[in-house]
């Protein structure tokens, strides 16, 4: 139920209606939104909300919805239900577009997603599209007698051929006889030169000065407003005119036939097509919707099946609306009813706020029981009421003999009657409007009707005794609008949990009332009064003030976690990277020691070989024994020793950080110093590994250049050079650009060329070819600058391998054009240049040709 039957009208739904319209595309839409009503059914409700969510998906993530063609023309189709009545073309025009919309939009709903496993990302969308005819055999036949511009086809019958080809024939023929006549009638003097024949009354004729009118035989038709032009029919085209008028004739009756056949054809189907339009409408009120979700924000609240508001950043959305054109923001709303506290009852000053704030509840909970998204945060939760009564405003009628109070109490019986449990009731200023002791008494009794009955709602009032009352009885709680004391404004923000001043005397000393006025009405209600009213105040502004510091605190502690918890997994990760640079140091350290080995095993072998005295080949083994060991033990050592002092200086480093912001009652993580090590440990790690490898390339062995993948093998090693071969070629490279390989080179034969190309200049290469353009621009620079610019650009174009290019050089004095071309005549893979095509630019741009 909901009550009063203006309800709408007090909320300002009606505003909503009617921006509603304005985003529909048809009347189709337009109907739906007038018709649009007030639901308790929680399914309902979820379902509407549905299929919104996923429209508004559609006009956020897709551009192909079809929207064309909205045309209403269900009062054509009820009228053709009688029979010998026809569709007319415009109307049988709109017939066609309207049915390929609504078979565009099945199409559209009912394909598949495949990243969703084939299944749709409209669900509700779609099974509300699943039973739609759409019609493709009956928008085939409009198509054989309708032409794409909504004129009947020449070949709609062979009749209507006919006639218009004898049409076409005779007016023609009526042209032509003009023609003679007027260039006779000019040549004479009768008629002016740029004279054309023109149609009156759908017949061709000559117009002629009034004077010479007898020179040319013929039917006068009509003449010109001023009187200085008459319009002459000659007499040798008043046949074929009268025969143009008998084929127009046969033309409309053919017509008439036509359409009237195919409305014999379209009348069954009738019931069927308008259920697809209905359809129609409903996908037209759906859009208006989205679009106006997407106007304000709106989003789809949790929906629960029991009556709760437990909203946060609630926006008034015509609030919102009227503020953003003068580029101001609305105060947001964060309110919460449910089980425990069912009743909220608002106070504080005058023009505060509490009658917006009332007016936000029941304009966005009858907002989203009509199945439309409301703006407030997606993590808040709305439930379904069965009623929602309201009394705001004053409701005097002289023709009903009713006062403001009491329409008030007339709302108030009718709310004790109907009320329950499940029911929303928005009440301001409860007990305003008659002797404000009996008025409070008054109110607080319905106020326990409310509770006995468990009902939930908001109610604002001034009354202390209602304030009493939510303190005291369970259910009931006080909320207050907030007010800035010092700056004398209200700050619009809704409090719950403690009664609100209506700073009653703040507000007349801003006014300028009186000081004496002022102290004479505080010295009648008494210092006791004005006291109380004083420490609500201060406890409210004491509650707003600790409630600020609980935030900050909470957001300290919160951003004290995340700190904590980021410096422990950078220290696991320190610990793991320590780790692990340890291990790969002393693989490396024992693939070093295992080459040098290798190295001395031949030195040794080379000393057998060359008789060398045994005595002294042990003892330069026994050496070099010596020296494999102690460089494994220094290695490890001196890393170990490293890597753990900077684990140090970074502990002490972060301490003296963490105590230093511990006095400033701050706290920030470690990342910074955690990258520091990683990343010094890391170059340490790669300049190990330089001179490992470095130092493993001898004479003999496999290498290749770092960032390529062709395999040589080392000649010679000169200090910080080495000679390779690289098949048939020798070069010398520094050792640090080479690095030790397995793998064998490649057998070269007469037939194999070797290719040395590096992975950065092949993606170097590919990339240039992305980005080429394929046009050059060199209008305006003078001669030398547009050849140096077009040398560079054929370059680039041999280069990356492009087939064609053009060069826009302008005509001018034809210099550019003739430098340019000379340069082209020098290079050598230039196949062939020449003018571009006249239509695209002629001798103003060069084209050329590459082998």
């Amino acid at each position: 139920m909901i009550y009063p039957h203006n309800f709408e009208q007090k909320i300002g739904f009606d505003h909503i209606r009617q921006l509603l319209r304005e985003k529909c595309l048809s009347t189709l839409g337009e109907e739906q939104v007038m018709e649009m009503a007030f639901s308790d059914r929680f399914e309902e409700v979820q379902e509407r909300l549905n299929l919104v969510d996923e429209f508004v998906h559609i006009l956020q993530e897709e551009d192909n919805f079809p929207a064309q063609y909205f045309f209403d023309v269900r009062p054509s189709l009820k009228r053709i239900r009688v029979e010998g009545l026809y569709l007319d073309e415009q109307e049988l025009f709109d017939l066609r577009r309207s049915l390929e919309t609504i078979r565009d939009i099945v199409r559209f709903l009912e394909r598949d997603d495949e990243e969703l496993e084939n299944t749709s990302r409209y669900p509700h969308l779609r099974a509300m599209a699943k039973d739609i005819l759409a019609f493709p055999q009956l928008i085939q036949k409009i198509n054989a007698i309708l032409s794409p511009y909504g004129k009947i086809k020449d070949n709609a019958s062979p009749e209507l051929a006919r006639i218009r080809r004898e049409l076409a024939n005779t007016m023609g023929s009526i042209s032509r006889s003009l023609n003679s006549i007027l260039r006779n009638a000019q040549s004479e003097g009768v008629v002016d030169k740029d004279v054309t024949p023109t149609m009156r009354d759908g017949r061709l004729v000559i117009p002629v000065a009034p004077a010479l009118k007898r020179k040319i035989k013929g039917i006068v038709h009509d003449e010109s407003a001023s009187g200085r032009t008459v319009f002459i029919e000659p007499a040798e085209v008043v046949e074929a005119n009268n025969r143009i008028r008998e084929l127009e004739g046969d033309e409309r009756r053919e017509i008439i036939r036509i359409l009237t056949d195919f409305s014999n054809l379209l009348r069954p189907s009738i019931p069927e097509i308008l259920q697809s339009y209905q359809f129609l409408a409903k996908i037209d009120f759906i859009r208006a919707k989205s679009l106006f979700a997407l106007q304000i924000s709106g989003v789809k609240p949790a929906l629960e099946n029991i009556p709760i508001l437990d909203w946060t950043v609630a926006i008034h959305p015509l609030l919102q609306l009227s503020l953003a054109r003068q580029n101001k923001k609305v105060v947001p709303l964060d309110i919460e009813l449910n089980g425990k506290q069912r009743i909220l009852i608002i106070s504080g000053p005058n023009a505060g706020g509490k009658s917006v704030c009332l007016k936000t509840v029941g304009l966005l909970q009858y907002m989203l029981q009509c199945g439309m998204m409301i703006s407030l945060h997606e993590r808040s939760h709305a439930g379904i009421f069965s009623d929602i009564f309201i009394d705001i405003g004053d409701e005097q009628s002289i023709e009903d003999d009713l006062s403001t109070y009491s329409s008030h109490l007339t709302n108030m019986k009718m709310m004790i009657k109907n009320c329950n449990e499940s029911s929303l009731i928005l009440i301001d200023e409860f007990g305003g409007g008659t002797e404000p002791q009996i008025g409070g008494a008054i109110a607080e009794s319905v106020l326990k009707r409310f509770s006995d009955k468990q009902t939930f709602g908001v109610i604002t009032t001034h009354y202390q005794n209602l304030k009493h009352y939510a303190e005291d009885h369970e259910g009931t709680v006080n909320g207050a609008m907030l007010y800035d004391r010092h700056l004398m404004q209200p700050l619009f923000q809704l409090q719950i949990g403690n009664p609100g001043s209506s700073f009653a005397v703040e507000i007349a000393r801003k006014i300028g009332l009186p000081e004496d006025v002022i102290t004479d009405a505080s010295n009648i209600v008494g210092s006791e009064y004005i006291n109380a009213d004083k420490y609500l105040q201060d406890i409210v502004r004491d509650k707003r003030y600790w409630e600020n510091k609980r935030q900050n605190i909470r957001q300290r502690e919160k951003h004290m976690e995340e700190t904590i918890a980021r410096y422990e997994t950078e220290m696991e990760d320190l610990k793991k990277s320590r780790k692990e640079i340890l291990q790969k140091a002393k693989e490396e350290a024992e693939q070093l020691v295992k080459e040098a080995n290798a190295r001395i095993e031949n030195t040794i072998r080379t000393i057998k070989e060359a008789q060398a005295e045994k005595e002294r080949t042990r003892e330069v083994r026994q050496e070099l024994t010596d020296f494999r060991t102690s460089m494994e033990d220094k290695m490890s050592t001196e890393l170990e020793d490293k890597i753990a002092r900077k684990m140090e200086k970074l502990r002490e480093k972060q301490n003296r950080k963490k105590e230093k912001k511990t006095k400033n009652g701050e706290s920030n993580g470690v990342s910074p110093a955690g990258n520091a090590l990683t990343g010094k440990a890391t170059e340490e790690k790669k300049s190990l590994q330089e001179k490992n490898k470095s130092a493993m390339i001898v004479p003999g062995c496999n290498v290749k250049m770092k960032g390529q993948n062709t395999i040589g093998e080392v000649m010679e090693v000169n200090g910080k050079n080495a000679t390779v071969a690289f098949g048939s070629i020798k070069t010398t490279v520094k050792l640090d650009r080479l690095e030790r390989t397995n793998a064998a080179p490649p057998k070269t034969d007469s037939t194999t060329k070797s290719t040395f190309v590096s992975s950065q200049t092949q993606d170097s290469m590919y990339e240039k070819k992305l980005h080429f353009k394929q046009d050059i621009d060199v209008r305006g620079m003078r001669g030398d600058e547009a050849l140096q610019a077009v040398t560079y650009f054929i370059d680039d174009a041999i280069l990356v391998g492009m087939s064609r290019v053009r060069i826009l050089h302008g005509t001018g004095t034809g210099i550019l054009r003739t430098l340019i071309r000379q340069y082209l005549e020098t290079v050598p893979g230039v196949q062939h240049f020449a003018d571009e095509h006249i239509q695209f630019g002629g001798a103003g741009i060069t084209v050329v040709d590459f082998n």
